[in-house]
């Protein structure tokens, strides 16, 4: 495992920033979160569940490098932020499927979403003990909002061929790239997450 760069595209960063203007926070936070919604930091949802704050969101996004038309696995969509801006970064020939453990978290995200006319994303209650979802061909990208102890293999046998992962791991931030069969994971800065489940 090595440290990677960042990622300095001024392109993908502006693509990510347009996403979030757009598509803004307060937008996917409950009501009493609202005045808050601009301030950089993690905001409650309920059940112990977060908004992770907007800066760690775009360095996320940017580290996915997340092409038009692909097809993103989001893992731990919470409010469906998440989920809302990567079919913003996807477009319509693109699909996103969020997964939430909290069957209400699930569906209130689900609704946020549904407010935000984009159809090719979708948000469902994730299987409890079953991480992910796999797909014939494997997914393009994966982004994963919660920190497991150590990279879970069977995420990574989820990505395509060309996939990156992009998964906090303890308080790393990692990226996990599929390439000609090989696997490459790379280091990307501290952050905290709530643990994955």
């Amino acid at each position: 495992m090595q440290e990677g760069p960042e990622d300095t595209d001024p392109t993908r960063a502006a693509d990510v920033a347009d996403a979030m203007r757009v598509l803004a926070r307060e937008r996917f936070l409950p009501a009493d979160q609202h005045p808050h919604a601009h301030e950089d930091r993690p905001l409650p949802l309920w059940h112990g569940q977060t908004s992770s704050q907007p800066s760690t969101v775009a360095s996320m996004l940017r580290l996915l490098e997340v092409p038009v038309g692909a097809r993103v696995l989001d893992v731990g969509s919470g409010s469906g932020w998440t989920t809302a801006l990567l079919a913003r970064l996807v477009g319509p020939g693109g699909a996103v499927l969020g997964l939430e453990l909290d069957p209400e978290l699930a569906g209130w995200g689900a609704g946020n979403l549904a407010a935000c006319d984009l159809p090719w994303a979708r948000i469902e209650p994730a299987t409890p003990g079953s991480l992910g979802r796999p797909v014939d061909g494997g997914w393009d990208r994966i982004l994963v909002s919660a920190s497991p102890r150590s990279l879970p293999e069977v995420l990574v046998d989820q990505l395509a061929e060309g996939g990156r992962m992009v998964i906090p791991v303890r308080s790393t931030m990692h990226l996990v790239e599929r390439t000609a069969g090989r696997t490459r994971v790379t280091t990307h800065g501290s952050y905290t997450f709530v643990p994955l489940r």
